[in-house]
C-alpha cells in the first residue's frame, strides 16, 4: 500500500509565504493520513499512525507557539478565540493519550481514531472559520510569511517519532511518548523562531 504514503507539509518544498496557507494544507495532509491509518493494517498502519501523531504535533505546537502568540493580540476578541481553540486542544490530546496506550491492531483503536478524527476535524474547521480568518485580515503578507517560515523551520527540526532519547528518558517516560514528542516540537518550534 505504498502508494496511500502521506506527504508531510514540507516534504513538497513549497515556498510558503502564507501561515494561513501552509496551515490549510497542513489540514489536508491531515485528513489524508487518518485516511491512511484507516485504510492500513499492520506495521503500515503503525508507520500511518506514527506520521499523523507528528504532524498533529508539529501543527498544534506551530498554533500554541506561533499562531496563538499572535491572534491573541493582533485582533478583537483574540483571547476568547484563543482559549475556545485550547479547549478543543485539550479535547483532541486527551483522546490521542488513550490512542498512544493502544496497539493500532486493538478491536478498539479504530473507534478511538474516529473520536480524534472527529474532535481533530471540529477543531480545525473553528481555525479556520475564527481564527485564520482574522489572521490574514489582521497582518501584512511579511508577517505571515514570516510565520509560515518559523512554523516550516520548526516542522523540519522536529523529531520524527516519539521515542524518548536517552538525555531525557526518565522525563519522557513520565509523560508518555506523544506527550514526549509534543515538548520536543515545541523546543524545535522555540529554537526556529530563535527563542529557545
Amino acid at each position: 500500500m505504498s502508494e496511500l504514503h502521506t506527504p508531510q507539509a514540507g516534504d513538497d518544498h513549497a515556498e510558503d509565504d502564507d501561515v494561513v496557507a501552509l496551515l490549510m494544507r497542513q489540514h489536508g495532509d491531515i485528513r489524508n493520513l487518518f485516511d491512511e491509518v484507516e485504510a492500513c493494517t499492520g506495521e503500515e498502519r503503525r508507520d500511518a499512525f506514527r506520521r499523523l501523531v507528528r504532524l498533529l504535533a508539529v501543527h498544534e505546537t506551530a498554533e500554541e507557539e506561533v499562531i496563538h502568540p499572535f491572534a491573541r493580540r493582533a485582533f478583537d476578541g483574540g483571547e476568547e478565540v484563543v482559549a475556545d481553540r485550547l479547549a478543543e486542544e485539550k479535547a483532541a490530546k486527551e483522546t490521542l493519550a488513550v490512542l498512544d496506550d493502544m496497539d493500532t491492531d486493538d478491536p478498539e483503536f479504530l473507534s478511538q481514531l474516529m473520536r480524534l478524527r472527529t474532535d481533530v476535524q471540529e477543531h480545525a474547521r473553528a481555525e479556520e472559520r475564527y481564527e485564520f480568518t482574522h489572521i490574514r485580515r489582521s497582518t501584512d503578507a511579511a508577517s505571515l510569511a514570516a510565520m509560515a517560515r518559523a512554523i516550516k523551520a520548526a516542522e523540519a527540526m522536529a523529531p520524527t517519532r516519539p521515542h524518548p532519547g536517552v538525555e531525557s528518558g526518565a522525563k519522557n517516560m513520565a509523560l508518555g511518548p506523544v506527550a514526549a514528542l509534543m515538548d520536543r516540537t515545541k523546543d524545535a518550534a522555540r529554537r526556529a523562531m530563535g527563542k529557545g
